[in-house]
């Protein structure tokens, strides 16, 4: 990605430095968002389907007497397959798994945890972790490129004084490839006395990089 281009490197003879800038810009999160997942068993594929639609429905009940909106869950897969037992070689049928997995958007991150404990009192048979995000991440993104670019410029303005010569001026600035930002997940601390798990959000990092390309005077 391009984000500045003042001069080809056509146009100048001018001795060059390159440099490389990285910005880290930690926040606190703002968002939390549940996974949770319903898999019943049955002999028919009909019967199966429908447990586990009665068992999502009762986790939808909950959710909204939770105050969490419509708009908050997202199905994020649905599957039903038939299993088997090998039996002398032969595959034997035990009968249906449907298995839906739904996500669920938690705006108040101190109520993660007690999301996460009802989905499971309501049917919910695994719960697969709590990931915590930032609603507006490309503020921390930007963010972080100014203070990877000012990184990449004051190596390169140490690097021309060392060289007895000063900065004239930037021939490119191009964006690296973001370093991989790790979501701290659920952390079970203790449970309080009402029986609601707490969970440690942490903070979310936001990295940036960008290679400089000045010419010295």
């Amino acid at each position: 990605m391009w984000l500045a281009c003042a001069a080809s490197a056509q146009e100048s003879t001018a001795p060059v430095i390159v440099t490389t800038g990285e910005g880290l810009v930690r926040s606190a999160p703002d968002v939390a968002f549940v996974t949770l997942a319903v898999e019943t068993r049955a002999k028919s594929p009909r019967d199966a389907q429908r447990q586990n639609a009665e068992a999502i429905a009762a986790i939808a009940r909950r959710l909204t007497e939770l105050s969490i909106p419509p708009d908050a869950r997202r199905t994020t897969a649905v599957a039903l397959v038939e299993d088997y037992d090998n039996v002398n070689g032969r595959r034997v049928s035990r009968g249906f798994i449907a298995r839906n997995e739904v996500e669920v958007r938690v705006d108040d991150i101190s109520r993660a945890g007690e999301v996460a404990d009802a989905v499971v009192q309501a049917g919910a048979t695994s719960l697969n972790g709590i990931r915590f995000d930032l609603k507006d991440r490309s503020t921390a993104e930007r963010q972080a490129i100014r203070l990877a670019v000012a990184d990449a410029r004051a190596k390169a303005d140490a690097a021309a004084a060392g060289a007895g010569r000063s900065v004239d001026r930037i021939l490119k600035i191009e964006e690296g490839e973001r370093a991989g930002v790790p979501q701290p997940m659920m952390r079970t601390l203790a449970a309080r006395a009402e029986n609601i798990t707490v969970v440690e959000p942490g903070l979310i990092d936001t990295r940036a990089i960008v290679t400089l390309t000045v010419a010295m005077k």
